[in-house]
This record gives C-alpha cells, structure tokens and sequence, in this order.
C-alpha cells in the first residue's frame, strides 16, 4: 500500500501520488500517459498531472489497482 509520507516531491499536488517503492515497470505511464511520467534520473514514475476529467480518474484508478508493489495512492476523494 503506497504511503503518502514516501511520496516523491515531483507529485502534482493533489490526491494521486506514486511513492518509493515504484520500481519504474512503465504500468501507470503505458495506462494512464496523461498523469504519469517518468524520472530519468531517479528511475520511477511520479504523477505530474492530477486527473481533470472522469476518463483521466478512471484511467488512473486503473494504474493504482495493477501497480505491482502498490507505489500509486490516492488520498481523499
């Protein structure tokens, strides 16, 4: 389950978020390329941009359940 204190700081502000123990499979940015990125240096995703729109939600609300070690949270909503 992904913890909000261990959330990288390059999350857009907001209830999504990706937090260390993303292991950089490319699920979320191949799911939901909109919201999610990649950190060339760092070697994981994070969550440059919060859902604006219920087809934006939906897509990563799917990135959270198939995310392998659970690095995707949501807070609030």
């Amino acid at each position: 389950m992904a913890d909000a204190a261990n959330k990288y700081a390059q999350n857009a502000p907001g209830a999504y978020y990706v937090d260390d123990q993303c292991i950089d499979c490319d699920l979320c940015r191949e799911t939901a390329p909109a919201n999610f990125k990649r950190d060339d240096d760092g070697g994981h995703s994070f969550l440059y941009k919060q859902p604006e729109s219920d087809e934006e939600r939906a897509l990563c609300e799917e990135a959270l359940t198939g995310c392998p070690v659970e690095a995707i949270g949501r807070d609030g909503e």
